[in-house]
């Protein structure tokens, strides 16, 4: 298979809230309040950890029945933690992003312990969100200016 390519737009609507265009989804991102936003979405770094445990779900269904796992229901629980300093301009010490994320998976289904340890193996190494947590991923960021007729309509 080919790879594949997502995109998304985005636009501000302030200085905290984001409104993303993802195919036909509208995902609301802000900051609560106590970091100055109107906490009308959840914030960036929160949606990093839901779509870390959207990725599992969907990976854990998908390795289970792989495996002839009857995986009835999935509970995850994730939390990492940051240092707000650099976000803030504050202190350039710590990292700005998540220093670790802990993940807690409690499937209901009848497989063995040893069964369960290679079903987890296998969501954490073929999981992207993962993938792109763990390991290093180009980004570049690019500067684009608005033409001068749009600026001046």
């Amino acid at each position: 298979m080919s790879d594949l390519k997502f995109r998304v737009k985005a636009h501000s609507e302030n200085a905290t809230k984001t409104v993303v265009k993802a195919r036909g989804f509208e995902i609301i991102i802000d900051e609560p309040a106590d970091l100055g936003g109107t906490d009308q979405g959840a914030n960036p770094v929160e949606y990093i950890l839901a779509a870390f445990c959207g990725c599992i779900n969907v990976m854990a269904h998908v390795i289970a029945k792989e495996m002839n796992i009857e995986l009835r229901s999935l509970k995850i629980k994730m939390a990492g933690e940051l240092n707000p300093n650099r976000l803030f301009g504050t202190s350039f010490d710590d990292r700005a992003g998540y220093k670790g994320i802990e993940v807690s998976i409690e499937p209901d289904c009848d497989a063995s312990p040893e069964v369960l340890a290679k079903w987890l193996e296998a969501i954490e190494d073929r999981c992207p969100v993962s993938d792109n947590l763990r390991n290093i991923t180009p980004v570049s960021l690019k500067l684009k200016k608005k033409k001068l007729a749009e600026a001046m309509a």
